[in-house]
């Protein structure tokens, strides 16, 4: 496999993590070849120059631009905020680059669509590799999920509940900032339901149709400088969804939750037996089997360890525990095994824009008060 050259613009929280992982990546795997890291773009060339160095990246700009024209470049990592995604991702996969953009794709569904046209004739033309940051569905603990789910190891799934809270939104007095504008999307909807939706396309394949309610719990926030701007999107929302197979969920989404610091909590009913899982113990599961003996019957703690791979690449023994920053790591290698054209476990464009268009089918069924066909955006 050829050594790439990687461009990351961004070096907030998601493009550290981008960071770790391409530095990472050859240690942990072995079977890939470590990239070169490049050249990073921040808006400041101060900042750029300081990120570069922390990072390990070769040269810095605060012209994401040149990182596009770059020869020496193969891949872009876009870890900006919501709204640059596009024209960024875009213009890199018009370059031949492959891409490794965070989620979600993009605010506006008609961007989105852009980013996955894109994607398909970069995927033709130089054979690029577009992928979504969705690394939740890299953890060794969902690819066991997924393996007992199509072994029918707990019968025929009959309905699936997900949760996601975090409390970074809690404080009524916390400054507004850019999560809360309109520009940045419609707020917990796509900042945080994108996640709960990656798995469960992962795990059980296309929504069908969506009902949606939104709640904004704090109508306005203080401004930094002074005075009040009122919140232009929502920070709860709760939905109902079906899928094509027929298999119903809820799903619910609070970025205003106290004490809740990275929770995604997962129930997974079949007709024998049921699977819970909560990200804030991210290393276990909880499997209950309905054919136990009454005497023995309960929930039992699958912990995970080197026999659920790629757990065994970074830690020789269970109890240990992996951490988010881990499977970016793996999400790293599954792109760089899909570069080199082989079989890999990723949220592409294809299946992100299908998300993006259960967001904005979500948004819709709550503006309109009603149940959304996804087939209305197709």
């Amino acid at each position: 496999m050829k050594t790439l050259g990687v461009g990351l613009i961004g070096s907030g929280y998601m493009g550290k993590c981008h960071a770790l992982a391409w530095n990472n990546v050859a240690a942990i795997f072995g079977d890939v070849p470590r990239p070169r890291l490049v050249a990073l773009a921040e808006a400041s060339l101060d900042l750029a120059r300081q990120r570069a160095e922390e990072f390990g990246f070769d040269q810095a700009t605060d012209d994401w631009k040149s990182l596009i024209a770059d020869p020496d470049i193969d891949i872009i990592s876009i870890t900006t905020p919501n709204a640059f995604h596009a024209e960024m991702a875009i213009a890199a996969l018009q370059a031949g680059k492959h891409v490794w953009c965070e989620k979600p794709m993009a605010p506006r569904l008609e961007s989105a669509s852009a980013m996955r046209d894109a994607a398909r004739t970069a995927a033709q033309t130089a054979r690029c590799i577009a992928a979504i940051g969705y690394n939740y569905i890299q953890n060794p603990v969902f690819r066991q999920i997924k393996s007992l789910i199509e072994s029918g190891g707990i019968g025929t799934i009959t309905h699936v509940r997900v949760e996601m809270d975090e409390d970074f939104m809690a404080d009524a007095d916390q400054a507004f900032y850019w999560k809360s504008e309109s520009a940045s999307g419609y707020g917990a909807l796509d900042d945080f339901a994108v996640h709960p939706l990656s798995l469960l396309y992962t795990l059980f394949g296309p929504l069908a149709s969506v009902a949606c309610d939104m709640v904004k719990p704090y109508a306005e926030r203080p401004l930094a400088s002074g005075g009040r701007r009122a919140v232009e999107n929502h920070d709860i929302a709760s939905m109902l969804c079906r899928f094509d197979s027929g298999l119903s969920a809820t799903v619910c989404v609070n970025r205003s939750a106290w004490g809740r610091k990275g929770r995604i909590a997962v129930q997974i009913y079949g007709s024998k037996g049921s699977i819970l899982y909560d990200q804030e113990r991210m290393n276990e599961f909880q499997l209950y089997l309905a054919d136990d003996p009454a005497a023995l019957s309960g929930f039992r703690t699958i912990l995970t360890g080197p026999q659920h791979p790629p757990y065994g690449r970074f830690i020789p023994a269970p109890g240990h525990g992996l951490g988010f920053n881990d499977l970016k790591t793996i999400e790293c290698r599954e792109i760089l095994v899909a570069i080199a054209g082989k079989p890999a476990h990723l949220i592409d464009f294809e299946t992100g824009y299908r998300v993006e268009m259960a967001i904005h089918a979500m948004a819709k069924a709550h503006t309109e008060r009603r149940w959304v066909d996804l087939s209305e955006f197709e």
